[in-house]
């Protein structure tokens, strides 16, 4: 195991709070993991240190956690090394610098795994004069989590000894055979998607998992591990809001864009094309089944158009017609998608970030309704975020002017972007 790195005078505050009443006297520690490399995230700065509100992802984790319990000690898991980044982190919020004078802080080094990385965490505790009698463990880049999870976890695990937030499954769940066919068709009622903190009594959690450490098994969680050394897990409602931030687009679509010193653009995008025989009718990239189609120098999708006029717009960089002139034969039959990639890389690379877009498509034929999920999944995925922040419907030209005639198709997109 590696050895836990202890911290120094200077970086451990001493005050000790009085023990937790809300988990029946019990006193309680927090386990912040934030050892991890953040390669899914991408980009060079850790996403648990990344700016949010008044401080950082990991200072708002914290902050929560201390509003909310009577804590009386904090162990954050670190790189190898990485104390001094994690500290500043963590005192970026001027607000939360008091609070964090009346626990015992500490930063332990992690390990190669999360597992190692509690692990370690859970030994350090184990080796001070009083251990806790509850120990709650926490994604240190799941920022959201309320109050309210919080508490039901902590006093759920004081009564049966381990607590879990979960929430239902949006979308029906298989099981996936490794012929790459669906193997167990899994029943959503029965189901949960279980979030953190993951509250335990410390004690037999510890035990647990240096049982576990001898297994030739990496686990998924600490619930998995108790569950086989010591036994049920009470799951405690949780909530959808309370979402780990694993990509980029789980940061971009999440923060607080009335943050100090953010700057938020909005622009509004717009398109009009004649339909005609002979052409495809693609909306957001997908080709929608119909007699008639948009009739445009490119592929004439006019929602793509209107999204990316609309993003030009907010990021003050021109318009699509400077970028793509239709007098130009390269542009011929052009893919839109394509046209729209290349135009949101030049705003990404202005730094800029998109919050949200919300589209109108005026259409009187076909119906766009069964269409609608696929184009907005083809649009989030064009533009690399997530389709939490997309959204586009429909409307008819109830039989008035050219879209009522049913000779055109129209379009309206407004979007929010942050830096």
């Amino acid at each position: 195991m590696m050895k836990i790195q202890l911290m120094t005078a200077e970086m451990i505050l001493t005050t000790a709070m009085t023990s937790d009443t809300v988990c029946g006297g019990k006193t309680t520690a927090v386990i912040i993991a934030a050892a991890g490399s953040s390669t899914r995230m991408g980009g060079t700065v850790k996403k648990e240190y990344l700016p949010l509100k008044n401080g950082t992802v990991l200072s708002e984790c914290a902050k929560i956690f201390l509003s909310t319990l009577s804590v009386k000690y904090v162990v954050i898991t670190v790189p190898c090394g990485g104390s001094g980044e994690a500290q500043k982190a963590l005192f970026a919020d001027d607000a939360l610098k008091p609070i964090l004078q009346t626990v015992n802080l500490s930063f332990v080094e992690g390990g190669s795994t999360r597992q190692k990385s509690i692990l370690n965490a859970l030994e350090f505790l184990a080796e001070i004069a009083c251990p806790p009698d509850i120990v709650l463990i926490h994604d240190g880049a799941r920022p959201f989590v309320t109050g309210e999870i919080i508490l039901r976890t902590a006093e759920a695990a004081a009564e049966f000894g381990a607590a879990v937030p979960g929430i239902p499954p949006v979308d029906t769940q298989k099981t996936v055979g490794e012929d790459g066919f669906i193997s167990v068709h899994l029943r959503r009622a029965s189901m949960t998607a279980v979030q953190t903190p993951q509250g335990f009594l410390f004690r037999k959690l510890l035990e647990a998992h240096r049982k576990a450490a001898g297994d030739d098994v990496e686990y998924t969680d600490d619930t998995e591990i108790w569950d086989k050394y010591e036994g049920k897990v009470k799951v405690v409602e949780g909530n959808a809001c309370n979402k780990k931030i694993t990509y980029a687009q789980d940061y971009s679509a999440r923060t607080d864009t009335g943050k100090d010193g953010m700057i938020l653009r909005t622009g509004l995008g717009y398109d009009l094309h004649r339909l005609t025989a002979g052409r495809k009718l693609v909306i957001g990239g997908i080709d929608i089944p119909f007699e008639k189609g948009e009739d445009g120098h490119s592929d004439g999708d006019a929602l793509l158009h209107a999204i990316t006029d609309a993003l030009l717009g907010a990021s003050g960089l021109g318009d699509i017609g400077s970028f793509f002139p239709p007098e130009e034969a390269q542009w011929k039959d052009a893919d839109s998608s394509v046209l729209l990639q290349t135009v949101w890389k030049k705003i990404q690379a202005e730094g800029w970030k998109l919050n949200n877009l919300d589209c109108v498509i005026k259409l009187e034929k076909p119906k766009f309704l069964p269409y609608r999920n696929q184009v907005i999944s083809s649009v989030a995925e064009t533009l690399g975020v997530s389709t939490e922040q997309v959204f586009v419907k429909a409307k008819t030209g109830e039989k008035l002017g050219s879209v009522g005639n049913g000779e055109a198709i129209e379009v309206w997109c407004s979007c929010i972007l942050t830096k």
